[in-house]
């Protein structure tokens, strides 16, 4: 980030006004919250999915040491791997820290969570077990056909991961998803009273960027710490999904080498980075750009 698109951003900011920084994977958005609470003071909170496991240090890319000491941090590291953790606990946590009265900086490239933050999210109760292994099994096309007609005239019908959440609420429930969403209560944290940024990047210039944040993992030692989950692994664990984890455990399996791990977890956060700039052009036009080439 430019030196004068800092400042320009900086001297924006209401003194005593929460901040939102969304971002794409790599984009450089945690160095602006830690300027941001350096220089106008306030609290850290993270917004990555992957980022709230303590299992994961370097392979999820969060704070390190030194950073956490310059300023608080929280909802970092703090979730056990075999636990779940939905969109709902976080909205819980941040509710909580509000309460506080501490000015959050909330910063991160999980969209769903500033999207609750800001609309709404309403209380889905759990799906149950057993609602989930027969969902698993099921082909798109069962699945989509279970569906409510309200619900379904909504839906992205070819994404399967909706599209079973979908029929998971129905079956567990007995009322369809779009009846759920449409008594969304009000959001926690309303646009008007807060500062939103996100980091309208370039592909280019954030695929470099990318390319060298997993080549300094490894240098860190994100294999090691892969290594110290490797006997415990269990690809459906959410915590387990985070991009670079099935990568390397690939390779500590001998399925192919450490060069072709680390190309694969490239090619997985580069499609990652994809999503999240559609998501941010796509969900967030209302929000204060900061253009990067």
């Amino acid at each position: 980030m430019s030196q004068n698109a800092q400042a320009s951003i900086l001297g924006e900011i209401p003194p005593d006004q929460p901040v939102l920084i969304a971002g794409p994977t790599a984009s450089g958005k945690s160095a602006l919250a830690l300027e941001i609470a350096e220089t106008r003071g306030g609290v850290i909170v993270n917004a990555d999915a992957s980022q709230v496991y303590a299992c994961w240090r370097v392979i999820s890319a969060r704070p390190d040491a030194g950073e956490t000491a310059r300023a608080p941090h929280l909802l970092y590291g703090h979730v056990a791997e075999q636990d779940l953790y939905s969109t709902g606990h976080w909205l819980r946590e941040v509710a909580a820290i509000l309460d506080t009265g501490a000015r959050p900086i909330i910063v991160g490239g999980t969209g769903l969570y500033f999207r609750a933050l800001t609309e709404g999210l309403v209380d889905i109760p759990a799906t149950p077990l057993d609602v989930r292994t027969t969902a698993d099994a099921m082909p798109l096309e069962a699945l989509v056909a279970g569906l409510d007609p309200m619900t379904a005239a909504r839906l992205d019908l070819d994404n399967r991961a909706r599209a079973q959440r979908a029929w998971e609420v129905l079956r567990a429930t007995g009322r369809g998803l779009a009846a759920w969403q449409d008594d969304t209560p009000a959001p926690l944290l309303p646009p008007e009273h807060c500062t939103r940024i996100a980091f309208d990047v370039s592909r280019d210039w954030l695929n470099a960027r990318i390319v060298r944040r997993f080549d300094s993992m490894l240098a860190e030692g994100a294999l090691d710490e892969v290594a110290a989950v490797f006997p415990r692994y269990d690809p459906s664990l959410p915590a387990h999904k985070a991009i670079g984890v099935p990568e390397l455990m690939a390779h500590l399996r001998g399925d192919t080498s450490l060069d072709g791990a680390r190309d694969a977890a490239i090619i997985a956060t580069r499609q990652y980075a994809k999503r999240q700039r559609t998501w941010l052009r796509s969900k967030m036009g209302d929000w204060k750009k900061l253009a990067i080439p």
